[in-house]
């Protein structure tokens, strides 16, 4: 690999650092600019207001340290990958940087739910068709014939929106959405890192330090929210980094299957929420205290311990994704029966649980 363990670790800390030193002016700049979560609706769960807008320290820290590993190392940092890195930035930076856009626009503005899904289904349609005519979909869902590309989109496109709508369902408690996907980023750069994807395991350190990063000021009591303008950044990103991620494990579906599990908590919160909701004959696109960070409050969790439960499940759910990987001749099988059998049980004991609006 052309890009040593070493640069990895920098540009992971490099992340790190960034984030957490560009959070406080930007934290600064959302109370000048009264961007602040106020606890004026039921839902809200804060005692106090909290500023908006840590996506935007998010999303700079990212791009800075990526776009600097591509035009400013150029060869003496990524040597002959600099293309790719290229390629890397311009297609994932820049859909992450455009939902992101929509997001700073709905933390300032509040738009409805309507031009938000509208938005991020553009942004994933046009990626996925990237993604898949490109070749670069980590591993396809359908191997067939070149007019089963059609499947390989429509799966992709799913993922990006879902993912994207379930980080930030998830930012719903100090620390969750962060804490979350920091850990499934890291997931993604052990096996990338293993397997030499260069450009899939650069993206997810990088990602992962930044978000470790904010966490350092989001986590309870949180100083600063990412808002839409970071969950959706964040959505585009991390979606991304695990459809393009091939763990190269037969059968199929033993790969396909990891990328699912290093997400499969914010993924169970979406369910749990939107399942509720249809069930109490709610729009699933309307806000509420329905999430696991609220049933876990609820059952008698202080919102710390609630985090740290969500974040500990998170890392439970990415040890069986690296199970499955280093294991998959011998336990595979069995870790992913565990997995679906542990996440279905959790589904149907959190709905369960009493909803509130």
């Amino acid at each position: 690999m052309s890009i040593t363990a070493a640069q990895f670790a920098i540009l992971g800390v490099a992340a790190f650092a960034l984030t957490g030193l560009l959070t406080w002016p930007v934290r600064a700049l959302a109370i000048r600019l009264g961007a602040m979560d106020a606890p004026n609706m039921a839902r809200k769960t804060q005692a106090q207001p909290v500023p908006y807008l840590g996506g935007v320290a998010i999303a700079l820290g990212i791009s800075i340290v990526t776009l600097g590993a591509v035009f400013v190392g150029a060869e003496n940092f990524v040597g002959e990958n600099n293309d790719q890195l290229q390629d890397l930035a311009l297609t994932v930076l820049l859909p992450a940087l455009l939902l992101g856009a929509v997001g700073l626009i709905d933390d300032l503005r509040s738009l409805s739910p309507w031009p938000r899904l509208i938005a991020q289904s553009v942004v994933g349609t046009v990626l996925a068709l990237v993604i898949v005519n490109s070749g670069t979909l980590g591993t396809p869902f359908s191997q067939g014939p070149a007019g089963d590309s059609w499947i390989n989109t429509a799966v992709t496109i799913f993922w990006i929106v879902g993912i994207c709508n379930s980080v930030n369902f998830f930012d719903n408690l100090d620390g969750a959405a962060s804490g979350a996907v920091a850990i499934a980023a890291l997931g993604v750069f052990v096996i990338a890192f293993d397997r030499g994807q260069e450009l899939v395991s650069a993206l997810s350190i990088v990602t992962a330090g930044a978000t470790i990063g904010f966490l350092m000021w989001n986590k309870s009591p949180a100083k600063i929210y990412m808002g839409d303008a970071g969950a959706l950044f964040l959505g585009v990103i991390i979606s991304v980094a695990t459809i393009r991620l091939n763990p190269g494990i037969t059968p199929i579906w033993h790969s396909l299957a990891i990328p699912v599990m290093l997400l499969a908590v914010p993924l169970l919160d979406t369910c749990v929420a939107v399942f509720s909701r249809l069930a109490r004959g709610l729009s699933p696109l309307t806000g509420g205290k329905d999430h696991l960070s609220h049933r876990l409050v609820r059952a008698g969790l202080t919102r710390p311990m609630a985090a740290i439960s969500l974040w500990s499940a998170s890392g439970v759910c990415a040890l069986f994704a690296l199970g499955v990987y280093f294991f998959a001749d011998s336990l595979g099988l069995l870790l992913i029966v565990v997995f679906a059998v542990g996440w279905l049980t959790a589904l149907t004991l959190f709905l369960r649980t009493q909803s509130q609006d």
